[in-house]
């Protein structure tokens, strides 16, 4: 708890690191008090239909009258809800992969990172699409197909911390007198990979983000009625010159979600790993 603090006043005084806190925080806000921040329900049509701008509708209403900004607030939920979990499954896995490989090394190493490759010759964008494909669609096949494409970029991140750290000579003077292997790579290895394995999670958020939305656009993430950042912007498409507002809003919100997670994880490098700053 006490290194966390410290990790967060530092990322404080970095002037973007405090900007990508900030908006990340009034955005988790956001999705935490939606019932209270929306005028209307969601799915519920509350307007006529591709209504303009007004101090009733902020961001106007769909094509099917309900309006845009309770269905932008409500978005938040799930693009967090889907980028925390589908993140949660990919790190979890490729952590315990990627420790095992670079520990064992040989055979094991041999087998866990062909299986990743192989998941690595796919594009991740693709992969989702064909694991959403056999799993289903919905909120928790997109999940999971989105923690899955994960795995191989935290099992490498992880792989290379091991080997680099499995060296060190505190490392071996625990192997010479004897210290059982899992409190070596628990109490030893495992501190040294901390910092590079944070900094991709934060990173992979912003993936996940832009996968489930780019999911959702192709209609094979989250479903109707259920509000989705991705949805919206498949249902804006046809309705682009009619009613612009319908598109602009949500891929703003994207947009901006996106670049607060890949700024933090900037800063959060450069906090945790001060060589790497330019």
């Amino acid at each position: 708890m006490k290194k966390l603090l410290q990790t967060l006043r530092e990322l404080w005084r970095d002037p973007m690191g405090r900007i990508s806190l900030i908006g990340i925080l009034l955005i988790i806000l956001m999705a935490i008090f939606a019932p209270q921040l929306s005028h209307f329900k969601p799915d519920k049509m509350v307007g006529m239909p591709k209504a303009s701008l007004s101090a009733q509708f902020w961001f106007g209403t769909d094509n099917y009258g309900r309006d845009i900004f309770s269905r932008i607030v409500y978005g938040a939920r799930v693009s967090l809800q889907v980028g925390l979990i589908a993140v949660g499954i990919g790190a979890t896995a490729g952590y315990v992969l990627g420790l095992i490989a670079g520990y064992f090394e040989g055979w094991v190493d041999r087998v866990i990172m062909c299986l990743m490759d192989i998941l690595f010759a796919f594009p991740s964008i693709l992969l989702a699409i064909l694991i959403s494909t056999v799993l289903g669609r919905g909120l928790v096949p997109t999940m999971v197909a989105i923690g899955i494409v994960n795995i191989p970029v935290f099992a490498r991140t992880v792989r290379a911390s091991v080997i680099s750290a499995k060296g060190l000579e505190y490392v071996e003077n625990a192997r010479s007198v004897g210290v059982k292997t899992w409190p070596i790579l628990i109490r030893h290895i495992s501190p040294n990979v901390v910092a590079p394995f944070t900094v991709q999670a934060t990173l992979a958020l912003s993936s996940a983000i832009l996968t489930e939305a780019s999911m959702s656009f192709l209609g094979l993430g989250i479903q109707p009625p259920a509000s989705s950042w991705g949805s919206m912007l498949n249902e804006a498409r046809t309705f682009m010159e009619q009613a612009p507002w319908m598109a602009i809003f949500p891929a703003l919100f994207i947009i901006i979600t996106i670049l607060l997670f890949n700024i933090m994880g900037d800063s959060l490098r450069d906090v945790l790993d001060p060589k790497l700053k330019l």
